[in-house]
């Protein structure tokens, strides 16, 4: 009992990092604000907007796993933290994120219902792992509009950002008008095979909320 009692406390500890892992977009993007959010913030973000989303749009798929996903998907960053994308590729990422979540999980009973409820989101090939996906990614899109109202960027005062002349990034700082909808454009077509997400951004690019 006592060995339980244990292994349910330290993986507790370990997401508790998680708590003060804070977000590398923003920072990447030089925010002038007295705090951004922490990863496990943006993971009750994407959950609370996964329902929203679900019962909106009448989804039909199991919002139960979808809710788990997102609870689970950046436990890798307990270990690697938040990487961006100029930083990794997205197969060494997955196998750094692999090899980080069996260490976390290693003392859990339930490592392997949890591992395969990875791997599923990771592969990207159910609806549930879709749609958990999309949300994740516009959960961030939508911060950054929200940072943006509040005028939290200037992009003239860029220094030491490794991605401004990124050819891609560069491509969209030409084109649009503010940060946000650098954004949205950047992750467009991330959401492509789902209409419902689109008009989301689409909205997101000509209105405040």
């Amino acid at each position: 009992m006592t060995e339980k009692v244990e292994s349910t406390l330290t993986f507790y500890k370990l997401c508790n990092k998680l708590k003060d892992t804070i977000r590398k977009g923003p920072l990447i993007w030089n925010i002038k604000r007295e705090r951004i959010e922490s990863v496990a913030e943006h993971i009750y973000g994407v959950q609370m907007l996964a329902l929203s989303i679900y019962y909106q749009f009448q989804y039909k798929l199991d919002i139960k796993k979808v809710i788990y996903m997102i609870a689970l998907h950046e436990l890798e960053e307990i270990e690697i933290g938040d990487l961006a994308f100029f930083e990794i590729d997205d197969e060494e990422k997955l196998i750094q994120g692999k090899r980080a979540t069996d260490y976390i999980l290693k003392d859990i009973l339930g490592k392997e219902e949890i591992s395969k409820i990875l791997d599923e989101f990771n592969e990207r090939k159910t609806e549930e792992a879709r749609f958990a996906y999309h949300c994740d990614k516009l959960e961030f899109d939508i911060q950054i509009k929200l940072y943006d109202q509040e005028k939290c960027f200037d992009l003239n005062h860029q220094e030491g950002n490794p991605i401004l002349n990124n050819v891609e990034v560069r491509k969209y700082l030409d084109s649009e008008k503010n940060i946000s909808n650098v954004f949205i454009e950047f992750d467009r077509a991330k959401y492509q095979d789902d209409q419902n997400f689109i008009q989301i951004i689409d909205y997101l690019k000509e209105n405040d909320i």
